[in-house]
């Protein structure tokens, strides 16, 4: 956050913060995946691994094409995959990621039961004051907003943190009053047992 919002409203600084964030997790979640109990096991397999069938695995997918392992060698960089598929877990918006997210989901619900209720919501940023007050400079928050419906939704557009903010707050505020989590209050659907939100990709 900057007093004059210039790395807000910068069009490319949202991808690339997130391409650093991304190389960043890659690099640490190598690390920690080279911690692991069963490091002689991975490490003896990617010495042994044959380069010429991950090269041809690798052009196979590249292109789209569906691969079924079917010789040893292949079955060994399927193998090894899958341990570079548990790196590329904690990195935010890989494929890994997404799976890792359903596996919790589905033990959740192995361990609480199946949901009640499947809520979708998405708050309009460019009709709420909020985010009207995050994204202008000399705009005073009050409850009616002195722009017109372009206006805003141009304001909103060119500063995606804003937008941001206030899906944050809203998804917040949502949790806490209209779920009574962690609050003192119960919900307006009963005592939350336990609750799962995922934001849409």
């Amino acid at each position: 956050m900057y007093h004059d919002k210039r790395f807000q409203n910068d069009v490319h600084f949202p991808i690339i913060a997130f391409n650093h964030q991304q190389m960043k997790s890659a690099i640490t979640g190598s690390f920690l995946a080279a911690k692991r109990a069963n490091f002689s096991n991975v490490a003896d397999r990617l010495s042994n691994i044959n380069p010429h069938t991950l090269v041809k695995i690798s052009a196979a997918l590249r292109a789209g094409e569906p691969f079924k392992p079917v010789t040893e060698d292949e079955k060994q960089c399927y193998a090894v995959l899958n341990d570079i598929d548990h790196i590329g877990g904690h990195v935010q918006g890989s494929l890994t990621s997404k799976k890792f997210r359903r596996n919790e989901l589905w033990s959740l619900m192995s361990f609480k039961g199946a949901p009640l209720w499947f809520i979708t919501f998405s708050p309009a940023d460019s009709r709420h004051p909020l985010c009207i007050y995050y994204a202008g400079t000399k705009i005073d928050f009050t409850p009616h907003i002195p722009l017109a419906a372009r206006e805003r939704s141009v304001l909103v557009a060119q500063n995606p943190v804003a937008a941001a903010r206030f899906f944050r707050f809203m998804v917040q505020a949502f949790i806490r009053h209209i779920l009574g989590v962690g609050n003192t209050s119960t919900g307006i659907y009963g005592k939350t047992d336990a609750y799962y939100g995922m934001v849409e990709q």
